[in-house]
């Protein structure tokens, strides 16, 4: 018989860390994070007659503006055995009291089932009150969490991890390692400097970047437990100037070796090429030289956010700086980021959202050719839910406020335009 537990939050973590469908975002510090943003949390917890935990779930409630009703979101879906249905009935069940407690006006889930392995799950969900919202592609808009993810397998030895990668980027990683640049775990004190570097990577790519405030709420609530790290990627001159130096007297031996041979085409063709090398390599051991000046102590060029959750690590936040991109900082810090994952317990690394195989004239193709090469795959997941309880709230909530959104931005578009006409 199943019945109601009430469990710490440490016994709520350690159960979702434990199972195969636990999620980042079902961790009560994750709640905690959201609390920044107008979240608030309740937790239930589900079990049998002898206390065993069965499935759990962490409900997150928003207000809507202006009105006394909230929506619903539990992130990641519950976490329990979807194939026990008795279970996800009884979870469902208690779910809905307390989200007519918080008087929300639907229940919305995104299960983190792989849709592969559960092919009737769609319809079982459906036949007890949810609604799918369809199978959505990773980058769309309509879905809170993405629906497609790039995932790669890590738990494996640091040479059979980097055979995994693409061939060509597994070249690019090793030159990387060389090239003189040194990737370590900061501390709260550094995310003014990822702030920076995200603002100006934001410029760069085009997309709006979040305050401090919201970085340093994520770093607060998740890194005590182990759930997050800062990491940031320096250029060292000494070292970067030593890997120079290293490779030009290489180059010099191959202008010697080349010089010898018959004169011809292919004897000038290899020169030129040799001589090209010889000149890119001179100018940055210039650059190196000013930068011991200038930067004794190193620059910093990219640094990322990684969460972990049990077996499952997540590249959450990454950022560059348009400086020095030849030394290849962001290729060296996914390598070391991936082997820190695994070192503390990480079977996969999410590289999160991506559109499955786009054409190269999506907009989303160069994302998805960058999460590719790391030797990953597509985790493609049943989608998402919504339990409606309160009809035309939810009417109005997902339809016309979208498409009152839509208008503004497009009626601020016109006045910008005639604005800028005069």
């Amino acid at each position: 018989m199943l019945k109601l537990l009430n469990l710490t939050e440490d016994e709520h973590d350690q159960f979702v860390e434990s199972h195969p469908h636990g999620d980042l975002l079902q961790l009560t510090d994750w709640a905690g994070s959201k609390r920044l943003t107008g979240w608030y949390s309740r937790r239930l917890a589900v079990g049998d007659d002898g206390g065993e935990v069965l499935g759990v779930g962490l409900l997150l409630f928003k207000r809507v503006p202006r009105l006394q009703h909230t929506l619903c979101y539990i992130s990641r879906g519950f976490v329990c055995d979807y194939k026990n249905r008795e279970l996800v009935d009884f979870m469902l069940d208690e779910a809905l009291q307390i989200a007519r407690d918080e008087k929300a006006y639907a229940i919305k889930i995104d299960p983190d089932l792989p849709l592969e392995a559960h092919p009737d799950t769609i319809e079982y969900l459906k036949s007890i009150g949810f609604r799918h919202r369809g199978l959505k592609d990773g980058m769309s808009k309509d879905n809170i969490q993405p629906r497609q993810t790039m995932v790669a397998a890590i738990d494996k030895s640091d040479e059979d991890l980097l055979q995994s990668y693409d061939r060509n980027n597994r070249t690019t990683v090793r030159n990387a390692l060389r090239r003189g640049t040194e990737v370590y775990r900061a501390s709260r004190g550094d995310l003014p400097t990822f702030v920076k570097l995200m603002k100006e990577t934001g410029q760069r790519d085009g997309f709006l970047t979040r305050d401090i405030t919201y970085f340093e709420s994520l770093y607060d609530n998740l890194h005590d437990n182990g759930h997050m790290e800062l990491f940031l990627v320096k250029l060292i001159p000494e070292k970067a100037a030593a890997a120079i130096e290293e490779d030009l007297q290489k180059v010099h031996k191959e202008l010697a070796k080349a010089e010898k041979k018959k004169e011809g085409t292919k004897k000038e063709n290899q020169l030129r090429d040799i001589g090209n090398r010889k000149q890119k390599l001179e100018k940055q051991q210039q650059e190196t030289d000013e930068l011991k000046k200038d930067h004794p102590e190193g620059v910093i060029l990219s640094g990322a956010l990684l969460a972990q959750s049990g077996h499952k690590s997540y590249y959450l936040y990454g950022a560059s700086s348009d400086l020095y991109r030849e030394y290849l900082p962001n290729h060296h810090m996914q390598y070391e980021m991936m082997k820190y994952a695994r070192d503390n317990g990480a079977k996969t690394y999410d590289f999160g959202g991506v559109s499955a195989a786009p054409p190269k004239d999506s907009p989303h193709f160069g994302l998805w050719q960058f999460k590719k090469m790391w030797g990953t795959e597509v985790s493609e997941k049943v989608g998402e839910f919504d339990y409606i309880i309160h009809r035309p709230l939810y009417i109005l909530a997902e339809m016309g406020v979208p498409i009152f959104q839509k208008g503004k931005v497009k009626l601020n578009q016109t006045l910008k335009s005639i604005k800028d006409r005069r």
